[in-house]
């Protein structure tokens, strides 16, 4: 059993003064009881006194007797049928269980209920506040941390690589690769990609110029004078030269349009040669199946879930800007929009109809198991704690109303008899 709580404690306090008034009332009863038996001959009235404070001890003693025998045996002595909660608390647990199962978790009482919640507009409202996104987002960041982190990074990792790779697996590259070729012919990507080359293909040219001409030299007849051989080179080195700058300068260059025509007559070959596709295809699959491939692959999780953690622990990172973000969005959406909020209140109803039409035999055993579970005396004391100030009340009227009859009776005998 758990500790006291403040509230426990309190009740407690509240218990004790009330014991202590209702003792009060049967020794206040016993002590004008004996002062009547001693002044008994000191005339008529004492008779009645002594009748009324009898009955009232009667009344106490019998109601102390009724209500101690709930929780414990009273003075210690094991009378039968008495301490009846603790004899008794599994029973009471299984129908405490059975009754909230069949007065609580019922279709009829939930949906009753549920119908005049407004449950989605509430939500929406709450999350519509600047401070509550925020929270939402805070907390549905630790969610997922915490999840992230309670996962078995092996079956995970497992089944991430291996979704990675059959995906990889049923998408055709050569397609995509045709889709991508068009995108930058459309958008001009690859003339500056052409620029780029062109200029290298320049800068390649200079930084070998002497290389290349000992080539020349080395290739060129012996009998060849090297004067020839040197204009030669010189003509051609310059005319090459030219040549990448007109077309590097030129927008519109033959050159241009030609290489222009074969990467969208490539594309489209790549969208539509069976042969080509399935090139590409046996290209991909061995890519695949190389080492560094799939060791990528194997530590994709790993890389998944740091990145994940990080941006869950980080108040400023885009995954929780995006979640309260997502959440506010989505709080001033459901307090005004009527249509929307009957669909979440529907699918609530739905969910909880379930959870209770399916599950409220778990949550009856759940009640009856943890009442079974608890120790016997501790039952009756924790019970005692919650009702038996109120319980104290029948000790208290049981003398004022015993007083009371035995007035009455001693009057009626007085007077009838």
């Amino acid at each position: 059993m758990h500790a006291l709580t403040a509230a426990d404690v309190q009740r407690a306090r509240d218990l004790r003064r009330m014991k202590l008034f209702a003792t009060g009332l049967l020794l206040l009863a016993a002590v004008v009881f004996v002062l009547a038996r001693t002044f008994e001959d000191e005339g008529t009235w004492v008779g009645y006194v002594e009748s009324a404070a009898e009955a009232a001890m009667v009344g106490a003693l019998a109601d102390w007797f009724a209500v101690t025998a709930l929780f414990r045996y009273p003075l210690g002595i094991p009378i039968p049928h008495t301490a009846i909660i603790p004899k008794r608390k599994d029973d009471i647990g299984r129908s405490l269980g059975d009754f909230v199962q069949g007065n609580f978790l019922t279709p009829e009482v939930i949906g009753e209920r549920l119908a005049t919640a407004r449950i989605a507009e509430r939500l929406g409202n709450w999350l519509a506040q600047p401070a509550n996104a925020e929270r939402a987002g805070e907390a549905a960041a630790d969610a997922l941390g915490g999840v992230v982190e309670v996962l078995d990074d092996r079956d995970v990792q497992e089944a991430l690589g291996s979704a990675v790779e059959k995906r990889l697996v049923r998408t055709e590259v050569a397609p995509l690769l045709g889709k991508a070729i068009d995108v930058a012919v459309e958008g001009g990507h690859h003339q500056r990609m052409m620029d780029g080359v062109m200029r290298g293909l320049v800068s390649f040219l200079d930084d070998n110029r002497t290389m290349l001409r000992d080539r020349l030299d080395q290739e060129s007849p012996w009998w060849v004078p090297e004067s020839i051989d040197d204009r030669v080179f010189n003509k051609i080195f310059t005319g090459v030269e030219r040549f990448l700058a007109d077309v590097s300068a030129t927008p519109n260059h033959e050159v241009r349009r030609s290489i222009d025509e074969r990467i969208r007559a490539l594309a489209i070959k790549l969208r539509e040669d069976p042969e080509l596709i399935a090139k590409c295809e046996a290209m991909k699959l061995e890519l695949l199946e190389h080492p560094d491939v799939q060791g990528w692959l194997q530590s994709l999780w790993g890389e998944v879930k740091g990145s994940l953690l990080e941006a869950a622990d980080d108040p400023t990172s885009d995954l929780r800007r995006r979640l309260v973000h997502g959440f506010a969005t989505a709080g001033r959406r459901l307090g005004v929009d009527a249509e929307l909020q009957a669909k979440v209140d529907g699918w609530i109803e739905s969910v909880v109809l379930h959870v209770a039409e399916h599950y409220r035999g778990e949550v009856a055993e759940l009640i009856s198991s943890t009442v079974e579970r608890w120790d016997a005396a501790e039952t009756g004391r924790r019970i005692e704690l919650q009702v038996g100030r109120d319980l104290q009340f029948i000790r208290i009227n049981g003398t004022v109303v015993g007083g009371l009859a035995g007035l009455a009776i001693h009057t009626f005998s007085e007077l009838v008899l």
